[in-house]
C-alpha cells in the first residue's frame, strides 16, 4: 500500500496559491509554475479575480513563466488565462502527463525547474508525479463542487489522512 500511497503524495503543502513562498521556489530554481484553475486559484467557474491578476503580474515580474492546466473547455480557460497573461492548455486530460509536458516545452523549462500547483489528488498531484515535477498541494477554495469532484474527495481525504499518519511515524522513528 505504501507505493502506491506514494503516488499521491505531493512536494508540498500550502494553504492557497495566494500563500506559497514563491520567492523561496525561485531561489531554487524553478522557473515554470503550472496551474489548475477550479478550486485553486479561483473558486469553480469563477472569472479571475484581482487577486489572481496581481498575483501573475508579480510572478511574471520575478522571472516566472506560467501555463494554466485544465481539464475544463477552452470557452473557461480561454478568458482566464488572458485576463492574467498567461499560457494555456484545456482539456488538458489531467492526470495524463501529454498536457504538463507541452507546458514545460511552452515555457521553456524543465522538469527540474516546474512546480504543478494544484487542489486534487486524483488530478493534479497524479499529473505531476507522471510528469516528474515536482507539486504544491492547496486547499480548495470552496466546498461548493460539482458532484464528480465531491466523489473523488472521499478517498482523497482517506489518502490525505494514511499519507500524514505515515509522515507522523517516520518523524517519531527519525527522533527516536
Amino acid at each position: 500500500m505504501g507505493k502506491i500511497l506514494e503516488l499521491f503524495r505531493p512536494s508540498d503543502y500550502a494553504v492557497s496559491s495566494y500563500s506559497i513562498d514563491y520567492e523561496a521556489l525561485y531561489r531554487q530554481g524553478i522557473r515554470g509554475l503550472i496551474y489548475d484553475v477550479d478550486n485553486t486559484l479561483v473558486p469553480h467557474g469563477a472569472p479571475a479575480e484581482e487577486r489572481t491578476v496581481l498575483l501573475f503580474e508579480r510572478l511574471h515580474r520575478m522571472g516566472f513563466h506560467t501555463c494554466l492546466l485544465s481539464n475544463n473547455k477552452r470557452h473557461r480557460v480561454e478568458p482566464f488565462a488572458e485576463r492574467i497573461g498567461s499560457d494555456f492548455r484545456f482539456l488538458a486530460h489531467k492526470p495524463m502527463p501529454k498536457a504538463c509536458r507541452e507546458a514545460m516545452t511552452a515555457m521553456g523549462t524543465a522538469p527540474r525547474s516546474t512546480v504543478l500547483i494544484g487542489d486534487q489528488l486524483f488530478t493534479d498531484i497524479l499529473c505531476a508525479r507522471f510528469s516528474g515535477i515536482r507539486s504544491i498541494l492547496v486547499s480548495p477554495i470552496d466546498p461548493k463542487e460539482e458532484i464528480q469532484i465531491v466523489l473523488k474527495r472521499i478517498p482523497e481525504k482517506w489518502i490525505l489522512k494514511r499519507l500524514r499518519k505515515e509522515k507522523e511515524t517516520t518523524e517519531k522513528q527519525k527522533n527516536s
